[in-house]
């Protein structure tokens, strides 16, 4: 059984209209759990919408969705959150970092809606800004971080929830070079570690570092093949 499997997949807008989208055009696709995926497509391919769904962050318009053989086709947005919480983690290239909150609270955050006591969500806030190497920066606010730093931060709250899903979207647009690869560096570890990881992007340079690479063109899928990394292929950064 795969962890994802989709089948025959629309999201349409505008259904029957004149000015219909097709941003899924029938897709089917099997990720298998420990996959390392990168889903590659320019601007208006689906790419973004396929996250959403992937990420029950939206449902299809028609089509089966099963994750973990949960079928996400038709359910509300609160059982959509439910099924989050505890399977699906998200790095976003806006980091989605509260002002407010010192890092440890914003790492400690997703837990409290999986119903982690407060001791526990700090020991595992810590221990997972450890592993990111920023540890010391935990009372911190994160307006006094890096960009690199923030993207950490964002990083460790993805990995504190114990997720068996980690979902990527353009993870490095926002850093420099360096730290986009350290970013990628990251992402490679936990797969090593048995996280299946789905990476959204538009560069090609980012695909290659990933095992398996899932192309689409016009809400359709024109390539799915396994990749080895490259590891001299640069990141292309729009800087």
């Amino acid at each position: 059984m795969s962890l994802i499997e989709i089948k025959d997949l629309y999201k349409i807008y505008g259904e029957g209209q004149e000015n219909e989208v097709r941003a899924l055009d029938g897709v089917s696709l099997s990720i298998d759990y420990g996959e390392f995926v990168a889903i590659v497509g320019a601007s208006g391919s689906g790419k973004s919408t396929m996250m959403n769904i992937l990420g029950c962050l939206d449902v299809p318009t028609r089509g089966t969705y099963l994750l973990d053989d949960i079928s996400i086709a038709e359910r509300t947005e609160r059982e959509l959150a439910e099924i989050r919480s505890y399977k699906i983690s998200f790095i976003f290239q806006g980091y989605n970092l509260i002002p407010s909150l010192s890092v440890w609270q914003n790492v400690a955050l997703p837990m409290a809606y999986q119903g982690v006591p407060l001791a526990e969500r700090h020991e595992r806030a810590v221990e997972a800004l450890d592993k990111m190497g920023i540890a010391d920066r935990a009372e911190a606010r994160p307006m006094v971080l890096s960009g690199g730093q923030q993207q950490r931060v964002a990083i460790a709250r993805a990995i504190a929830t114990r997720s068996p899903i980690i979902m990527a979207d353009e993870p490095t647009g926002a850093l420099d070079s360096k730290t986009g690869r350290q970013v990628l560096d990251i992402l490679r570890a936990l797969h090593r570690d048995g996280t299946t990881v789905i990476l959204i992007t538009h560069d090609n340079g980012i695909a290659a570092k990933a095992k398996r690479i899932v192309r689409l063109q016009d809400g359709r899928i024109i390539e799915d093949r396994p990749n080895e990394p490259d590891e001299t292929v640069e990141i292309n950064q729009n800087m």
